[in-house]
């Protein structure tokens, strides 16, 4: 997946700024910044449910183009299932959306560690047990692609870590992965990090990478210094613009 010069506008205001970025087969790439920066725009571009302009391509297609039917699997940030089926019912019924390509029902139940409730009517279940059941209806597709949108927010850290193990062993079997988040520890288990702020990435690098760089221990703090770096380069460039403006005055 690549994208160049991806620019989202709604309402008359633009809300991505000419992202240039590239997801590499197989990993896990995540997409991390405050709320409201951009992350769901992006993966609503990617995913084909959100007009666009710039250059954007989703393997080897234009995003919602018919080859990409059942190659790619989207998480919402809120559980996308029938709560008055039970998860198996829920997973069975995107398994017959998918046709041929889809994978077992039971094996993708106990991947995401669901097998046992797996016959309880969602309604019954806590959020991360929901949040579960949704990933299983986005896996039972066997994607090429998945795309999760803040899929570990408000879980408890035994769920979390429990679903940061499934996405690993999704992205060893070939699937490329991109997950957003707006916690910073969670880029340590990510291949690769995008750091979003209003609208723009400002950095495209791994954890440990961001770290180095910024010379601190945290990732919050290495976010807080990418951020005055990037307010400063922008203010020394409006003082440059300024300064040949008044040059310019100053001649004629």
């Amino acid at each position: 997946m690549r994208a160049s010069g991806l620019v989202v506008t709604r309402g008359g205001n633009e809300i991505l700024h000419g992202l240039d970025l590239a997801l590499a087969p197989g990993s896990i790439t995540g997409l991390l910044g405050p709320s409201g920066c951009g992350k769901t725009t992006l993966m609503r571009s990617i995913v084909g449910v959100q007009r666009y302009s710039g250059e954007l391509e989703v393997l080897g297609a234009a995003p919602g183009s018919k080859p990409l039917r059942g190659r790619i699997g989207y998480l919402t940030q809120e559980a996308s299932v029938y709560p008055n089926l039970t998860a198996r019912q829920n997973t069975a019924y995107f398994a017959r959306l998918a046709g041929p390509r889809a994978r077992g029902v039971d094996e993708v139940l106990a991947e995401v560690g669901i097998a046992d409730i797996a016959d309880r009517p969602v309604s019954t279940f806590s959020g991360g047990q929901r949040n579960r059941v949704s990933l299983a209806c986005a896996l039972v597709v066997a994607p090429e692609l998945l795309v999760l949108d803040e899929p570990t927010v408000g879980l408890d850290p035994v769920t979390r870590e429990d679903l940061w193990a499934a996405f690993r062993r999704i992205a060893e079997g070939g699937t490329t992965i991109l997950v957003s988040s707006h916690v910073m520890d969670e880029a340590f288990r990510c291949d690769g990090v995008l750091l979003m702020r209003e609208g723009r990435i400002l950095a495209e690098a791994t954890a440990s990478e961001l770290l180095a760089s910024t010379g601190v221990e945290r990732l919050d703090d290495a976010f807080l210094t990418i951020i005055r770096q990037a307010e400063s380069a922008e203010g020394a460039g409006a003082a440059t613009i300024a300064g040949a403006a008044t040059s310019k005055e100053t001649k004629r």
